[in-house]
């Protein structure tokens, strides 16, 4: 009687694990099918969440300044028109306030909106002009303040600082706490180059040395786009003639339009980096321009693994547990921005 209890339990057992096997493969087997009809877009497992990296002492005698400096080339103020539209672009007047309507409906007041012409700048600490060095212009997205955003809370300032770059960061201010990516005057043709003009005569200023303006005109130039910046950014490649200088193009979750324009320039500067990484909210438009670029032969990576090379084209597919409105300091890791910096050894202090 027990060895015949003994051989039904094994032949149940047998029987569990032959289910359990089958079951697997089977499971294995629609993965894949899933994964195949979804042209590899399926949503990334989760992962751990990162963690702020410590800075490393930094060489050299210059003590790092951050300055919020009033341009003379701002984008704005500004009182021309939408070059789409080819209307006013304060469309609004009232008790003798000009203002704009909103996509939503809201008026935004000139006084209040649209007449801060500070840009934020920041040379680190340890900075090295005589060294290849590299120019950050950072785009910032709807309602924020370059101070208490894209300083403060974003702190793409201190990421600079924590990185391993000889870099410096341009931030211009474009609406203020307003849902409008408006570029203001980097809407009109040339205007962006006086505004990086300006940048360098400022940032030699900042380093005390007048004579490096020259340099600094003359830097590589990396943008960064983060949510409603990519009007803007997609307007400095449109009419900028920083094309020599711009060694690549960064997306913060910022692909909410503008394709046709990124495109364009991954196409025509095989020897720029392109690195989106986004969202649910721009998750659509990032899949399209992926397919769009493959149709046209051109590589596309998923992840950044290792130096970031001459050409890459890079679509980093975010986490549910990701959040937009954190996404500047906490995206595929920490630290983003610095996290590009480091990948390009070329730019090391």
């Amino acid at each position: 009687m027990k060895a015949r209890g003994l051989n039904a339990l094994t032949g149940i057992g047998t029987a569990i694990a032959t289910i359990l096997c089958i079951l697997q493969s089977d499971n294995g087997i629609i993965a894949t099918a899933q994964a195949s009809n979804a042209e590899n877009l399926t949503i990334p497992l989760p992962r751990p969440r990162p963690v702020v990296r410590v800075p490393r002492p930094r060489m050299g005698n210059f003590p790092g300044k951050t300055q919020l400096v009033e341009f003379e080339s701002a984008p704005f103020p500004y009182d021309g028109k939408h070059p789409v539209t080819g209307k006013p672009f304060f469309n609004v007047f009232y008790e003798g306030r000009f203002g704009r309507r909103g996509a939503r409906g809201q008026v935004y007041w000139e006084n209040e909106t649209y007449t801060d012409p500070r840009v934020l700048l920041h040379i680190p600490k340890g900075f090295d002009i005589r060294k290849p060095a590299v120019i950050v212009v950072f785009f910032h997205g709807h309602g924020a303040r370059i101070d208490r955003d894209v300083r403060d809370r974003q702190q793409v300032a201190a990421q600079i600082t924590r990185s391993d770059a000889n870099a410096v960061v341009v931030a211009p201010q474009f609406a203020v706490e307003a849902a409008d990516s408006s570029p203001g005057a980097f809407w009109e043709p040339g205007f962006f180059d006086e505004f990086m003009s300006e940048a360098a005569e400022q940032l030699a200023l900042m380093l005390g040395q007048p004579k490096a303006v020259r340099t600094f005109f003359k830097l590589p130039v990396i943008f960064v786009s983060y949510s409603g910046g990519f009007v803007p950014t997609a307007w400095a490649l449109r009419l900028g003639h920083v094309q020599d200088r711009l060694r690549g193009i960064v997306l913060l979750d910022s692909l909410y339009g503008e394709i046709e324009q990124f495109e364009k320039w991954i196409l025509s500067n095989r020897r720029g980096f392109f690195i989106s990484g986004y969202l649910g909210s721009t998750r659509a438009r990032n899949i399209q321009l992926q397919r769009d670029l493959a149709d046209k032969g051109i590589r596309i990576e998923k992840s950044l693994n290792g130096n970031i090379k001459p050409g890459s084209v890079v679509f980093i597919a975010g986490h549910a547990e990701d959040s937009h409105r954190d996404y500047v300091t906490q995206a595929w890791t920490a630290d983003p921005v610095a996290d590009i910096l480091n990948r390009l050894p070329e730019f090391h202090q």
